[in-house]
């Protein structure tokens, strides 16, 4: 991956976020965009070898498309600044829609590489079935929160978006219920590329995300809550 090229397109795109601007820089944007495919390609290897769940990810259904959903939204701009990719288990179409644990990265135009695990805004049903999960196996999750890898790579369980008080039908002296108020459930950390070009960007993402695999093996033991007939 030739990350100072990709770095800089992706700077330029903010600059000039408009659709006469990219159809001129396209052919740079294709040749870009198949050398990401080929790093998670080789990331989805690299994490099969831990989580075997994963090791069948459709790399091109992983990655994101660069358009932007403007129906809705206010900031009109066509196109997203970032490459990015999400890898999860194949019955997992969706993880935002249907919940489940996935692996994240993404790169942006200020060269900064995020990478980590977890769940982000899970639905409904599969937020109350984590939290639950924490009551019923609050000795397991006691143990996640411990993981050395785990504190050692992403320190703590985000808390964006935290609940000032406990959700409806968990008690205020719960064991984890700090954690049972938080909206997500993922760990993530950055690296500078401008800084700290990696030799092995493949290894280095591989690793930090198996420091997250005690996360998301446990996330994956939860009992979703039945569908509402």
């Amino acid at each position: 991956m030739h990350l100072r090229d990709l770095t800089q397109f992706l700077k330029e795109l903010s600059d000039n976020n408009n659709r006469p601007w990219f159809i001129m820089n396209k052919p740079r944007y294709d040749i870009l965009r198949e050398e990401f495919l080929e790093v998670v390609t080789q990331l989805i290897v690299e994490l099969g070898k831990f989580d075997p769940a994963v090791k069948f990810c459709n790399p091109k259904k992983a990655m994101f498309r660069i358009n932007r959903d403007v129906r809705f939204a206010n900031d009109k701009s066509p196109y997203k600044t970032r490459f990015s990719a999400a890898i999860a288990p194949n019955d997992i179409r969706r993880p935002s829609k249907a919940g489940g644990p996935t692996y994240y990265m993404q790169i942006d135009g200020a060269g900064h590489l995020l990478f980590g695990a977890g769940e982000y805004m899970p639905p409904p049903p599969r937020l109350r079935a984590l939290r639950q999960h924490m009551v019923d196996d609050a000795a397991g999750f006691g143990k996640v929160l411990k993981n050395k890898r785990l504190r050692a790579t992403y320190g703590d369980i985000q808390n964006e978006g935290k609940l000032m008080r406990p959700p409806k039908g968990f008690d205020a002296d719960a064991e984890h219920i700090e954690y049972i108020k938080l909206k997500s459930f993922f760990v993530w950390t950055e690296v500078d590329l401008q800084l700290n070009q990696p030799e092995q960007l493949v290894g280095q993402i591989a690793s930090g995300m198996r420091d997250a695999f005690a996360l998301v093996g446990w996330m994956r033991e939860t009992k979703d809550e039945p569908a509402e007939e």
